[in-house]
């Protein structure tokens, strides 16, 4: 059972308590406020709540979050498209719309479930039954390629070249806007957003290094087609740092704009490169994952789009 306390201060008042309360604590939809309401488990100055209720200068909220209930994560047969595979390790290209590891609102069809089912009982148990081999992972929207593991030994070893940065992770990604430098690198600290605890920001308060490298592919005026190389793994990274320069990736409505000229169905973000130094062998490993059809796709608009004007 975890309890938290608030008290608003002026600047907060007039905002709704269900909107307040899933910025304030992390991982807590509004929905799921409006459930503990409908409990009695949030009170305000000692009295039970509605989720409308408008804040005012000085209240005092209590807010009482039950112990999750343990789940079991299903096997799913879902199709993998698998770049290798051994008895420690499986590299895997994933599809834009999938969610690498269950959470809240997604307990199936995700990488997860795929992986219980290709591997049976043949996955890391490191990050515990929701996330079982994962070492990184990609978010929902972002194509391309990531490794489990498949046994905690090699699970500890990838991790610790995650630490050393000793893992080579390049992305591909269309911005907006023109990039003048054909390189550079931006080095800012990534922590929650102070306003919008769902989101990341570059801050200074509890926030951690983050660093991403960059260079100029191709420019298309309104966009400019990039590579990302990771040197640091903040949560949204790529995404946020783009942001912080003006450059947001083309279909982030998080951190982008959220109307773009195109009908996409996520960021234009791609995992295209991975390197690391296998976990039995020391054997240095490279994979890459081809751009998806859509990417290729509005590439070629683009670059048409060019030769018109």
């Amino acid at each position: 059972m975890d309890f938290f306390e608030f008290f608003v201060e002026a600047e907060e008042a007039g905002k709704r308590i269900d909107v307040y309360l899933s910025e304030k604590i992390e991982n807590c939809s509004r929905s799921y406020i409006q459930k503990l309401i409908n409990e009695k488990r949030i009170q305000v100055n000692q009295k039970a709540t509605r989720s409308n209720y408008k804040l005012k200068h000085k209240d005092l909220l209590y807010v009482e979050i039950p112990e999750a209930e343990p789940i079991e994560i299903q096997a799913e047969d879902i199709p993998l498209d698998i770049v290798y595979e051994d008895e420690d390790v499986i590299v895997i290209n994933k599809a834009q719309g999938m969610v690498v590891h269950p959470a809240a609102g997604h307990y199936s069809g995700t990488l997860v479930n795929a992986l219980l089912f290709h591997c049976r009982d043949g996955l890391s148990g490191i990050n515990g039954s929701l996330r079982p081999g994962i070492v990184h992972r990609l978010d929902k929207d972002t194509s391309g390629i990531l490794i489990a593991a498949k046994n905690d030994r090699a699970h500890q070893e990838l991790t610790i070249q995650l630490k050393e940065r000793a893992i080579v992770r390049k992305y591909h990604a269309i911005v907006y806007n023109n990039l003048v430098e054909d390189y550079g690198t931006i080095n800012a600290p990534i922590g929650r957003d102070p306003k919008d605890r769902k989101k990341m920001a570059v801050t200074v308060k509890n926030s951690k290094e983050a660093i991403t490298h960059f260079r100029v592919l191709e420019r298309f005026g309104d966009f400019t087609y990039i590579e990302a190389r990771l040197e640091t793994g903040r949560t949204h990274q790529i995404r946020v740092h783009m942001k912080h320069i003006g450059h947001p990736v083309l279909g982030d409505d998080t951190y982008g704009p959220k109307k773009q000229p195109f009908k996409l169905n996520g960021q234009m973000l791609h995992a295209r490169f991975l390197g690391f130094y296998h976990p039995s062998t020391r054997e240095y490993m490279e994979f890459e994952a081809p751009l998806p059809d859509y990417f290729n796709e509005l590439l070629n608009l683009l670059r048409n789009r060019e030769k018109k004007l």
